[in-house]
């Protein structure tokens, strides 16, 4: 059930902002044709490819929520980190196209043939910033609630197109102020905080993929929790793995050995029953108990 509400949380949030980029993005669009701002028409086309990451994300978002199967007896949460790898490969060709076209009309050094844009398109940045970065504590809110990389990574994208309205307002206004090549010069600056938004979430989604372990700060507290269950009399091994968004804990605790399997079982499945419900993010606990002689301890002590 929480699921499904998290899945349905995600897609209303996704399909709100594709009908707002579309529109955005045809507004800009139009906007650089009438104004001849080539710096809009190519801000129009980054919002367009936030339809595209958005839809990806969707896509992600409904395949990591689906039930385990015989092939996929894990489940299947690593998809929504498969989605945030696309939106990241996307990010930055889009990063890399925008940074290209700065640098090529930068080196031409044909500054004076490029047509000033009209205010339209000054107007028109001006609203996407606005819009776009709004977008983005949108998405970003919704992402931190429902724990989703996928949808953060998106969150991001909302911003880079804000960062590329930012240069093309600059551009744009340096353009009308007799200085054609700022335009250009932002594209390129514009091009690295995206490149570096997208390496940021791949090496994010990268390591979601390959079990790395939670935060030292997580492991801590799965710790300290565990140590205070009764019966829990030490801890020998601890690990954690990423998986998506979900996590996966094993660990061997130490139980008085005498007591009974019934006693010990009850002992672990208390710890394993608080640890989890401090972190709903963990998707399973695994829960081994060592057998301690308490007898033969307290011996080897006095020696």
């Amino acid at each position: 059930m929480k699921d499904q509400s998290t899945d349905n949380i995600a897609v209303k949030a996704s399909v709100n902002t594709i009908i707002i980029n579309s529109a955005l993005a045809a507004f800009k669009l139009a906007a650089g044709i009438i104004s001849k701002s080539g710096a809009m028409v190519s801000d129009a086309v980054h919002s367009a490819s936030d339809v595209l990451s958005t839809i990806v994300v969707i896509i992600g978002i409904k395949i990591s929520h689906k039930e385990s199967d015989k092939s996929h007896p894990y489940g299947h949460e690593r998809m929504e980190c498969v989605a945030a790898l696309l939106l990241a490969v996307i990010l930055c060709s889009t990063g890399i196209l925008i940074g290209y076209q700065g640098i090529i009309k930068i080196i031409s050094w044909e500054h004076e043939k490029l047509p000033v844009p009209g205010l339209l398109a000054l107007f028109a940045s001006v609203i996407s910033i606005a819009t776009k970065e709004a977008m983005y504590w949108y998405t970003r809110a919704i992402a931190k609630k429902i724990n989703s990389g996928a949808m953060l990574a998106d969150a991001w994208h909302h911003r880079s197109d804000a960062f590329s309205s930012v240069g093309s307002f600059a551009g744009i206004l340096g353009s009308r102020l007799g200085f054609p090549v700022l335009d250009s010069v932002a594209s390129v600056i514009i091009c690295i905080f995206i490149i570096k938004v997208s390496v940021d979430i791949f090496k994010d989604s990268v390591d979601k993929m390959t079990d790395k372990a939670c935060d030292d700060a997580v492991v801590d507290k799965i710790k300290e929790i565990t140590m205070m269950q009764k019966g829990v009399l030490g801890i020998d091994k601890i690990k954690t793995r990423q998986f998506g968004n979900k996590i996966y804990v094993d660990i061997e605790i130490l139980a008085d050995g005498s007591e009974s399997l019934n006693e010990t079982h009850a002992i672990a499945q208390t710890a394993h029953d608080a640890i989890e419900e401090y972190y709903p993010q963990i998707k399973h606990c695994m829960i081994h108990v060592n057998p301690v002689n308490l007898k033969n301890q307290a011996e080897k002590n006095k020696e």
